[in-house]
């Protein structure tokens, strides 16, 4: 049973720390005016935020350990953050799309 259950958590390790990977690479590529633009903290907020949750998301692969839980919650939650609501503010911010444009074309 227990041989289940670390295995478990591995698996949601990988799939978070995946997610955390994500959020830091496309924090990283942005421009720091983006994120004024979009009235979100600085890049390097976001950089540190999403940095320090791929980190804890590293450590908790690696080490396996079950004292980590509540920090891996916490990463994964901030890199989630970034992903639903900054990137998407990015990325409207820019100009991209069509201002007549609904989520199925144009109105």
């Amino acid at each position: 049973m227990m041989i289940i259950q670390y295995y478990l958590y591995l698996a949601l390790g990988v799939v978070a720390l995946g997610i955390e990977l994500w959020a830091l690479l496309d924090c990283a590529r942005r421009k720091p005016a983006d994120f004024e633009r979009a009235y979100k903290r600085t890049k390097g907020f976001w950089l540190a935020l999403t940095g320090g949750a791929t980190a804890v998301g590293v450590l908790s692969v690696l080490g396996s350990s079950l004292g980590l839980l509540l920090f891996q919650l916490a990463a994964v939650i901030a890199a989630c953050v970034y992903l639903a609501d900054v990137k998407p503010a990015i990325g409207s911010s820019r100009g991209r799309g069509n201002s007549n444009q609904g989520p199925y074309g144009p109105w």
